[in-house]
């Protein structure tokens, strides 16, 4: 399985200019936890970071930040981590652990964002897969013990 399958192409965006305020009413309004930040500049659509609503609480109200005067450009994640569309599962949760992040930037073959991974995405279709493949061990043990070798099936 790979990102592709996976992935959020439901994705919003806010200038860096944005205020925390407005970005909190876009997330609730989205039901969105992450809102792609962009440059400033008119037309200007390149990614620059990424701001979370946990960098919200975490990063600006516990640091006194006005919520009406204070803009995402100066809480938002700058590094944001990508990974291509076509990356494995294991490749982003890899790149998710050695990173210490939930949610990665989704590219294209010619580097543009697409869209974005978080973990949530992530968690129910591997639990899915495991869940299958935990049904594969239980019907070969089941069928072992039938055939009599109750031995091989522990």
């Amino acid at each position: 399985m790979n990102i592709d399958m996976l992935y959020s192409r439901n994705i919003y965006r806010a200038p860096a200019s944005c205020t925390l305020f407005r970005a909190a009413g876009i997330m609730r309004d989205k039901h969105v936890g992450a809102l792609l930040v962009t440059a400033d500049a008119p037309g200007d659509a390149r990614v620059v970071g990424l701001i979370t609503d946990r960098d919200l609480v975490v990063r600006a109200m516990a640091q006194d930040a006005r919520p009406d005067q204070a803009t995402i450009g100066e809480f938002m994640t700058r590094a944001l981590i990508m990974v291509s569309r076509d990356a494995s599962l294991y490749e982003a949760m890899e790149t998710m652990r050695a990173s210490g992040v939930r949610r990665l930037g989704v590219t294209d073959q010619d580097g543009e964002v697409v869209g974005v991974v978080s973990l949530d995405d992530i968690v129910e279709p591997l639990a899915a897969e495991l869940s299958a493949f935990a049904g594969v061990v239980r019907t070969e043990r089941f069928r072992e013990v039938m055939r009599g070798d109750p031995g091989r099936a522990l």
